[in-house]
């Protein structure tokens, strides 16, 4: 959306739910681009990135199959006494 200063003055406010939604909104100054509004990027902190982090180990580890155990995963080509069948 392109809009002139003057005009936006009187929408900043929908004008900034609009850009924070995403919709590109370019400020004008006698036809020519002069300013574009653009949402912030929210800094994530430490406790939030090793919550999520943990989230993620978790879900994860509840979606992991467990498989046959790797010593014993050839038994059953040897016989009783370890001698190949």
């Amino acid at each position: 959306m392109r809009i002139s200063v003057s005009d936006a003055k009187a929408q900043l406010t929908e004008l900034v739910r609009r850009a924070e939604a995403g919709e590109a909104v370019v400020l004008t100054r006698h036809g020519q681009e002069a300013v574009r509004l653009v949402p912030v990027q929210r800094i994530v902190g430490r406790v939030e990135r090793r919550t999520l982090m943990e989230r993620v180990r978790l879900s994860g580890a509840a979606k992991a199959l467990t498989g046959p155990d790797a010593a014993r995963s050839q038994d059953f080509l040897y016989d009783d006494d370890g001698m190949p069948r």
